[in-house]
């Protein structure tokens, strides 16, 4: 049922709920919230700076006249009011000068907003304003905030989901998890589940939803994943790659000594490509551990047994750069292999070369985004694909690849540190391989969590890097609900460092700007032409700028540690030592104890199991961690114990351990069916 049947969503509000990839009514019902508003109970003024919490309401008058800073466009409105115990706050607006009416002194309000430090007090920035009647009715209640983008507004949204569910029952169906299951793990019923998720009465409505919506995603997953095992274990091996003496020439001309753990790693994989049925491997490593040496030596194997190898990454600043340090590793040590490259924006006749290349097989090795597998690449006899994690679901992987050639080998990279024994279950079809050691001569990087007091000292540092030829990044979160925002925050942001280092050569990354600008930005800051790069997130995984020393994390309270880690990864890759910084304004005891986890470690395993540890069954609010799945709502460490859970009761569907009827087998064989289907149309390759 397309998204336009619904009251009220015309064809400018369909195209922007396409931007969240909503384009049907069963799409928006698992656009799930991303938080809730709980209107809680007003609080003291005076109780603010003991409150962990970020967000807080209180009962109070307005007692000044509003002051006003800045023009039209870019204006602050700053009103004190005071409460019953005569303790003052300040409030603060950001271009709302439509609320200076409702602001004259004597106006009692509920003012509810986010917990700040300006100056050294407490304020609230930029609160909602509640009469006590319009608050009285919403107290305790909780409401959906949803993702959104330009254009578009949570009350939109919420209305459509209400429409879907109440009027068209979407996302209702039969139950199809057996009863003994859902008896063993208090599941809610799915139609039950599909409503409270998204309009629950209490916090343990919700708690009670989701955790039955993030054991069936998870249940169908492992069920999935299983069902690839099995089919991959049946596809014989159709090119036989063994060992070449010139792979061991290379391996002992190398300036560095491999690893035990690459040692070991490259002994499965040349056993795996030798064997009886096609390779599926995951090579799995901490940043910096040596996962690309291992991928090269596999290139090169199945280039020397006369058959063509191609890797895939995720974006074409980290294909670029793959591609010219293994041209360059490759002349240096005389190895007459030819490498080609092929990315979306290179120019037609470009394209069309390597096209001819890969047909004739001239290329022996190619490196490239997913454009390698776009109808009009074909390969004369492609026999092995390495690619990363974020390509990954593998079903569309092989199905694409096997169109090219027949069931080439493939073995998926992944620098995310999972723990070994959640990694066993969400990677179940592949065989894993696990680098757990860095290479002896890395200097392990120097790590600090500090308040924002500190800021003024890391510019200082941050200079003193610049003038001594270094780089440093600077990241600042994203928001989720304001592509304008998150814009606006880095601009700024880069704008006052500025001020700060006057001589520094500062540019910045975010989310809005094209794919050309970033590769372009991206590539100066590699070349040495940036001094300082302030981003988001979108700085990519993988790239390598040896000179680059100082990770400076702004508000790092609202990454996870597995995102931290990887963040901290893009420095510490030369031969200068390397600092992270992380700067945070929160005051609760539990993520200044998740913080001093990074401070005291960097290895990513450990920190993975230590964060592993300490999130509890209600860390149900913190920062996604596991993007490299694409659940709708499950976390793969915030829900553990839930995905272990599933994975047992899976297997005992398969094991045939649990006895189900054949109307049951049937409606699970429909939703896996449909689930496949689903995670094939998500990756957009």
């Amino acid at each position: 049922m397309d998204i336009t049947q619904l009251k009220g969503i015309g064809t400018k509000t369909a195209m922007n709920l396409n931007r969240l990839s909503v384009y049907t009514v069963e799409d928006l019902v698992r656009l799930y919230p991303r938080d809730y508003i709980v209107y809680e109970e007003p609080v003291f003024i005076n109780s603010l700076g003991s409150s962990e919490k970020m967000v807080a309401a209180v009962e109070a008058t307005v007692v000044a006249s509003p002051k006003i800073y800045g023009g039209e466009r870019k204006s602050i409105i700053s009103v004190v009011v005071k409460d019953e115990n005569m303790d003052t706050i300040k409030c603060l607006w950001y271009n709302s000068l439509f609320l200076k009416s409702k602001l004259r002194v004597g106006m009692h309000y509920i003012f509810r907003g986010r917990i700040v430090v300006k100056n050294g007090e407490y304020a609230l920035e930029h609160p909602d304003i509640y009469t006590m009647a319009a608050y009285a009715e919403i107290k305790n209640s909780m409401s959906p905030v949803y993702p959104l983008t330009k254009g578009l507004s949570n009350k939109v949204v919420t209305k459509a989901v209400r429409q879907a569910i109440d009027e068209y029952a979407v996302g209702m169906e039969h139950e199809f998890i057996p009863e003994v299951i859902m008896d063993k793990y208090e599941l809610l019923e799915h139609n039950k589940a599909m409503h409270k998720i998204h309009f629950p009465d209490s916090m343990e409505d919700y708690i009670q939803a989701r955790h039955r919506i993030a054991f069936e995603e998870f249940f169908l997953f492992v069920l999935a994943t299983m069902n690839l095992k099995s089919a991959n274990e049946r596809i014989p091996n159709s090119y036989i790659i063994n060992n070449d003496k010139r792979t061991d020439e290379f391996i002992s001309r190398l300036p560095y000594t491999l690893t035990n753990a690459q040692l070991r790693t490259w002994e499965e994989i040349k056993a795996d490509m030798a064997g009886k049925h096609v390779t599926s491997r995951l090579i799995q490593g901490d940043v910096g551990s040596g996962k690309t040496i291992i991928a090269i030596l596999a290139l090169m194997n199945t280039a020397y047994a006369g058959c063509q190898a191609a890797m895939m990454v995720p974006t074409e600043v980290l294909a670029k750069q793959q591609f010219e340090s293994m041209t360059e590793l490759f002349y240096k040590s005389g190895i007459e292999l030819k490498v080609g490259l092929l990315t979306g924006s290179m120019t037609l006749r470009e394209k069309k070369k390597v096209y001819v290349q890969l047909e004739t097989g001239e290329l022996d090795i190619v490196v490239g985004t997913h454009a390698l597998i776009q109808e009009k690449v074909i390969y004369k006899k492609l026999a092995l694909v390495i690619t990363d994690e974020q390509h990954r679901f593998g079903v569309n992987q092989r199905k694409m690849f096997s169109d090219k050639g027949e069931n080439p080998h493939i073995i998926v990279m992944s620098a995310t540190p999972i723990p070994r024994t959640l990694a066993i279950i969400l990677y179940g079809d592949l065989d894993i391989s696990i680098i757990d050691e860095l290479p002896s001569d890395r200097l392990p990087i120097k790590n600090c969590v500090v308040d924002t007091s500190y800021r003024t000292k890391a510019y200082t540092f941050i200079n003193r890097q610049i003038k001594e030829g270094r780089q440093c990044y600077v990241i600042c979160p994203m928001v989720e609900d304001s592509e304008n925002i998150e814009a606006e925050n880095v601009v700024d942001y880069s704008q006052k460092l500025k001020e700060a280092i006057p001589d520094a050569r500062i540019d910045y990354l975010h989310g809005r700007m094209k794919a050309s600008e970033k590769n372009e930005k991206m590539e100066k800051f590699m070349h040495g032409d940036t001094d300082v790069l302030v981003s988001t997130t979108v700085i990519e995984v993988g790239v390598n700028v040896p000179n680059s020393t100082v990770m400076m994390v702004e508000n790092s309270e609202r990454f996870g540690l597995a995102q931290l880690h990887q963040l901290r990864g893009r420095v510490g890759r030369g031969r200068y030592q390397s600092y992270c910084i992380f700067v945070t304004s929160a005051k609760s005891k539990q993520i200044k104890q998740r913080l001093e986890i990074l401070n005291k470690s960097n290895d990513g395993f450990r920190i993975a199991e230590e964060d592993l540890k300490l999130r509890g069954p209600g860390d149900f609010f913190g920062i996604r961690q596991s993007g490299d799945f694409d659940f709708g709502i499950a976390d793969i460490y915030t829900d553990a114990k839930t995905l272990k859970e599933a994975s047992e009761s899976a297997k005992s569907i398969a094991d045939g351990v649990i006895n189900i009827s054949k109307e049951q087998q049937s409606a699970l064989n429909s939703k896996l069916d449909e689930y496949t289907i689903k995670c094939l149309e998500k990756i957009n390759l």
